[in-house]
């Protein structure tokens, strides 16, 4: 599969970039990957502890899609040369047989908005599941860190939003099977060499290990990054000696690293991929 990642419209981030004191034009607003994976996840969705016969029937659609290239088709689309398909949300009405989705459209190219509809590889998997349940489908968009709770308090289905397995999760959640192997990367500014003679992953942490107490990297509020960051036990993460801040998304971590707030930003590799793309080709 082609890693030439689709330049999709990201709002948020375009706003907040021309809005931006900084400006946007200007060399030093250019920002690049380390290729280098951090982590090792498996994303899969979450669903309501309440309903294992769901569960068995989402595992039922992920098996099918998996298998008869409506998953290639649909990361296509994301990863490659293809058109994302636009979704729309049914209101919430008690009295429909409804799929409630739960999710944080701020994490392209797994969920995101353009205008009041949604996009992305998860999006469009809960429209072909809804179809496949005969149900119609509610988005409920929110928080990441709310995601998990709001199915684990039976307000939404399933967790659709780029989840990774994780054990304190499933005190909210039953996950289903995976879906899609992820992993963390680092976002500097173009013109950091900080780490520009890494090979490996050793490489990498060795250098963030060094770092002063006074680094400022950027996370996403609730996600693998925060917990790398910050250190987990259940991950095996030791974490690092740095200050980590916390963002509602990816994006506005990096539009708070150009601007000069903080030194770096981790998050998964394929959102850092769009964001990337987005803010490099305003400049």
């Amino acid at each position: 599969m082609k890693k030439i990642m689709k330049v999709a419209s990201i709002v948020t981030i375009l706003a907040i970039c021309i809005l931006s004191l900084t400006g946007c034009g200007s060399q030093s607003s250019k920002v690049k990957v380390i290729d280098i994976p951090l982590t090792e996840e498996e994303y899969a969705f979450g669903i309501d502890k309440n309903q294992p016969e769901l569960l068995e029937q989402v595992n039922e659609f992920i098996a099918k899609v998996m298998s008869d290239g409506t998953y290639d088709e649909i990361m296509e689309r994301y990863f490659g040369d293809g058109e994302p398909v636009a979704v729309e949300s049914a209101q919430l009405d008690s009295s429909k047989d409804q799929l409630v989705v739960a999710t944080n459209a701020a994490f392209e190219p797994f969920e995101y908005m353009k205008g009041d509809k949604y996009y992305g590889i998860d999006m469009e998997l809960a429209q072909l599941l809804a179809d496949y349940l005969g149900k119609e489908l509610v988005i409920s968009n929110m928080e990441f860190d709310a995601v998990c709770l709001s199915v684990g308090q039976s307000k939404a289905d399933v967790a659709m939003s780029g989840l990774t397995i994780k054990e304190d999760r499933k005190e909210y959640v039953m996950f289903t099977d995976k879906y899609y192997n992820a992993a963390q990367k680092l976002i500097v500014k173009e013109s950091d060499k900080t780490f520009d003679d890494c090979k490996t992953v050793a490489d990498v942490e060795a250098v963030l290990s060094g770092l002063s107490s006074n680094t400022k990297i950027g996370v996403q509020n609730g996600t693998t990054g925060k917990f790398y960051v910050e250190g987990d036990e259940d991950w095996g993460f030791s974490g690092y000696d740095v200050e980590c801040i916390g963002y509602k998304s990816g994006s506005l971590a990096v539009q708070d690293m150009i601007n000069g707030n903080i030194d770096y930003v981790i998050i998964d590799e394929a959102p850092a991929k769009c964001i990337v793309d987005a803010i490099n080709e305003l400049n």
